[in-house]
């Protein structure tokens, strides 16, 4: 019995000697970790006040310098142009002489002079060889009504297509002698008929003949597409007409050129009728007016003979609107309370003539456009 109880005894301080190497021996102690210690707060950098812009109205003006001969001058520097509004000089803002991208609507009279129609419809495809890679291009006919044929497009080679594929309209331009009044004229308290194509005292149209050209109503329609393209770009409006209209236009000559000028167009005009004959004075003031829209809004007239001339003054006009110099200024001191200003450009250098806008509105260069 004691033997027994001997090795039970031996046996459990075996067991409790081998639990003891299993336990884990323990670990030294770690110092308490420091407390976490809040990064302090970075001040923030006082908000700096929204910058104040202050919009100085600007008006641009692009200035064609011309010799004795007719030859574009090229050479002008800053110090050689002088700006007057209101009759008060004006200090220069910027100046350029380097070529601008064109923005361009070509319109073309839709109701030519039968006599004319085949040479201009010829001469249609090289409209688009004046143009450059960086113009951008409209395509516009007109008659009574006006419609786009190509909108703005830098693509050159679909405004070529757009342009061989059109064929234009014609008409007889004819004027035949009046049976109805002697020579010396019509008897006393005649009154002419409403929008009379021709001075019925000297010559009439007969039947049939077709009166509802618009060219004003069109110019205008071309000026209000061209006023939301950039002014960074020269804004032109390239006309092809025999100058032919019926004077049935919403639109009058003053309203028109208003819409140029606030808009930064010019016209530049090809005309392609035959010289004016005695009696049709309808043509007579239509050639006028397009006269005074192209020299008042700084642009230009040509007259063209047969297809190369046409050809050789498509590529004139648009040298000359793309090499134009720049002008800018600030008006100061100019007279109050008017919206229209007149504006005078001249150069120093003697011999030069000077094409540019004849005037700006106030209102549209009000801060913001």
């Amino acid at each position: 019995m004691t033997r027994r109880f001997t090795l039970c005894a031996a046996a459990i301080l075996a067991f409790a000697s081998l639990a003891a190497l299993a336990q884990p021996q323990d670990q030294p102690a770690q110092p308490p970790a420091p407390p976490q210690q809040s990064a302090p707060a970075t001040p923030s950098a006082p908000q700096a006040p929204p910058p104040i812009v202050v919009r100085t109205p600007v008006v641009i003006v692009p200035v064609t310098v011309k010799d004795a001969k007719g030859q574009l001058v090229g050479d002008l520097a800053q110090e050689d142009f002088r700006i007057l509004a209101d009759n008060v000089e004006q200090k220069l803002a910027t100046f350029s002489s380097d070529p601008v991208p064109l923005s361009a609507v070509v319109l073309l009279d839709n109701d030519l002079d039968l006599r004319v129609v085949s040479r201009v419809q010829k001469s249609l495809a090289a409209i688009s060889a004046a143009f450059g890679p960086n113009d951008e291009v409209a395509f516009v006919a007109y008659d009574n009504l006006h419609a786009t044929i190509s909108d703005f497009s830098t693509n050159n080679d679909a405004f070529y297509t757009a342009l061989t594929r059109f064929e234009i309209g014609s008409h007889d331009m004819t004027v035949y002698a009046n049976p109805a009044f002697p020579v010396q004229g019509p008897p006393p308290g005649w009154v002419p008929p409403p929008n009379p194509a021709v001075d019925n005292t000297r010559g009439y149209i007969p039947p049939g003949f077709k009166t509802t050209v618009a060219v004003r109503d069109a110019i205008f329609a071309a000026g209000q597409m061209l006023r939301g393209r950039g002014r960074d770009r020269r804004k032109i409006i390239f006309l092809v007409s025999d100058e032919a209209d019926s004077g049935n236009n919403a639109h009058g000559t003053d309203e028109t050129l208003r819409s140029l000028l606030i808009s930064d167009v010019s016209l530049f005009s090809i005309s392609v009728g035959h010289p004016v004959p005695v009696g049709k004075k309808l043509v007579q003031r239509s050639k006028l007016m397009v006269e005074k829209l192209a020299s008042d809004t700084g642009g230009d007239t040509y007259r063209a003979g047969d297809q190369l001339d046409l050809e050789r003054l498509y590529s004139a006009v648009t040298e000359q609107a793309r090499n134009e110099y720049t002008l800018t200024f600030s008006p100061k001191e100019v007279a109050k309370g008017q919206d229209y200003h007149p504006i005078e450009v001249r150069v120093e250098r003697p011999g030069m003539s000077v094409e540019t806008r004849q005037g700006y509105y106030e209102s549209a260069i009000a801060p913001g456009r």
